[in-house]
């Protein structure tokens, strides 16, 4: 799903290595914490289940989320997948630096995921901009919620 950006320059683009899934628009959904699809989600519903999460309680359906770092282990392959089944799944994944089993999760699930931007996204991106993901050209261009 790819909206049109909004009528004006992007306030800040970032920019890293080729990533993997579509092209995508939406709003972004920023953690400081990990992320595993694992120990963190209510799978059922797309919410952060886990209480020291610091996005508890807050659904990642249909958000481009962000997050510093991929935790976890081989589950998050299935566990992604299934959730774009039912369509609980993120939009996208943004993260400072992931591993090969996310990656692997994403692709699965058909999802957008990005790594190694600088600057780093969980730094760069606050949640609620707007964002658009375009893991074939390297880059993510960022729109403020509060210049709007």
């Amino acid at each position: 799903m790819v909206a049109a950006g909004p009528e004006r320059e992007p306030d800040a683009v970032l920019r890293g290595p080729v990533g993997v899934g579509p092209k995508v628009a939406g709003e972004a959904l920023v953690s400081q914490h990990g992320f595993s699809a694992r120990y963190d989600l209510d799978r059922e519903r797309g919410m952060f289940s886990r209480e020291a999460h610091d996005l508890h309680g807050q659904s990642l359906v249909d958000r481009v989320v962000v997050f510093p770092t991929a935790k976890g282990g081989i589950a998050t392959s299935w566990m992604l997948q299934e959730m774009a089944s039912r369509q609980k799944a993120p939009l996208a994944l943004l993260f400072g630096r992931t591993n090969p089993v996310m990656v692997q999760g994403a692709v699965l699930a058909g999802l957008p995921l990005m790594h190694l931007l600088e600057p780093a996204p969980h730094h760069a991106i606050i949640t609620g901009d707007r964002v658009e993901v375009d893991p074939a050209a390297g880059t993510v261009k960022v729109w403020r919620a509060d210049s709007d």
